[in-house]
């Protein structure tokens, strides 16, 4: 059995076997395959989640969404980054002929036929995007969705040689140190807090030895990690939400509303030209947003009259009102929701799939509700400075 890719610990009385991995690698599907059957452990471990094991084991996931419960719960962006995300993972398993996570889920059906413990060790993935979105400033949000959404579309493939270069360490840490200087707060949670995370559970896994599935990414971390202790509740815990974003959210309205207001009772013609400027602006960015999702011309419609409404009411918002018309007159079929997992390889199928395309016009239509409160409070203000 080869030893590449493998480490070797002992801790606590307990013989831990690490397997670094790349996601989308045969051969790493393959080294778990042989590692565990050799080894014959007492427990698996596998970088997952409740949530996320959930999702690799229930194929007919996408049948079962309710896309209007995802509208009105506000989870269309998060659900259409995480399909973005995967579509990448996908394209490179293509690539290869492997499944993505093909690792885990061998490592899943390995611990099943040895009679191994299965022992999901990673922190649950909301938890981490939670206190990774609180860590970053406005310019990390922006260019981590700028770097998120460039390799989305990216045409460019890896061979397997580059892929399996990867899973050294010194390509790792090299990779590692690049990260660190594009988002320095972005590593820490990602990478530091879930190697801690992992490596409690891995040295609290049952029995007298362990493998661990891992991301090869993790694997110099735990190694030094795993003989610490670490507070599993703390690194659980979520960030408290900031106040900032509600006050913003009406201090907003009550601005323009007030602007207006005062230019209506000393100059009600030009009060009246506030007005229209501020539906103009908001309803026409708006629509356009829809628009370019392909939308139904009534979410389109739908998506104008509300913009001007719902930017000086923080409770709705244009991309959900225009989300839910388009899920009305164009609701998915099973097929569309068969079709998805393959649909996202490109970016032609998030707007082909009526799935996508309804998350599409719901972040599109309140970014350009976003840009059009922005442009149309701009021009309200010049507007009452011109007439004082």
């Amino acid at each position: 059995m080869s030893e590449e890719n493998i480490t070797r610990l002992h801790v606590d009385g307990k013989e831990i076997i690490l397997i670094g991995t790349a996601h989308v690698s045969k051969q790493s599907a393959e080294q778990v395959k042989e590692v565990i059957e050799t080894e014959r452990p007492d427990s698996v471990c596998i970088e997952l989640d409740e949530q996320r094991y959930q999702s690799i084991m229930d194929g007919n996931k996408w049948k079962d969404m309710d896309i209007f419960k995802v509208i009105k719960e506000k989870k269309a962006t998060l659900l259409l980054m995480n399909l973005a995300i995967s579509s990448f993972q996908n394209r490179m398993a293509d690539q290869f002929g492997v499944k993505p996570g093909q690792e885990m889920i061998q490592g899943i059906d390995s611990a099943k036929e040895t009679g191994a413990e299965l022992v999901l060790a990673d922190r649950n993935i909301q938890t981490t995007f939670a206190r990774i979105w609180h860590q970053i400033g406005f310019k990390g949000k922006a260019d981590l969705m700028y770097q998120i959404t460039g390799s989305i579309f990216s045409k460019e493939t890896l061979t397997e040689e580059e892929m399996e270069k990867m899973k050294s360490q010194d390509m790792l840490n090299a990779m590692l140190k690049d990260l660190t200087e594009s988002f320095p707060r972005l590593k820490k949670p990602l990478i530091d807090e879930r190697d801690q995370y992992l490596a409690q559970h891995i040295k609290k896994a049952p029995g007298d030895k362990v493998v661990a599935v891992l991301g090869a990414a993790h694997v110099p971390g735990i190694t030094q990690e795993i003989h610490k202790e670490h507070n599993l509740k703390k690194l659980n815990e979520r960030p408290p939400k900031a106040k900032w974003p509600k006050v913003v959210g009406w201090m907003i309205p009550i601005f323009i509303i007030s602007i207006i207001a005062f230019t209506f009772f000393s100059n009600p013609e030009a009060g009246l030209q506030q007005t229209m400027s501020w539906i103009l602006w908001n309803g026409s960015f708006a629509a356009i947003g829809a628009a370019v999702a392909l939308g139904h011309p009534l979410a389109i419609v739908s998506a104008f009259v509300v913009a001007p409404f719902s930017s000086l009411n923080p409770f709705i918002s244009a991309g959900l009102i225009a989300g839910l018309v388009q899920a009305y007159f164009k609701r998915p079929s099973v097929r569309d929701f068969e079709n998805l997992s393959k649909d996202v390889h490109s970016a032609k199928g998030f707007w082909r799939n009526n799935v996508t395309r309804i998350l599409l016009i719901v972040v599109l239509a309140n970014i350009g509700s976003a840009l059009g409160t922005f442009v149309g409070g701009a021009d309200v203000v010049r507007l009452f400075f011109d007439n004082l």
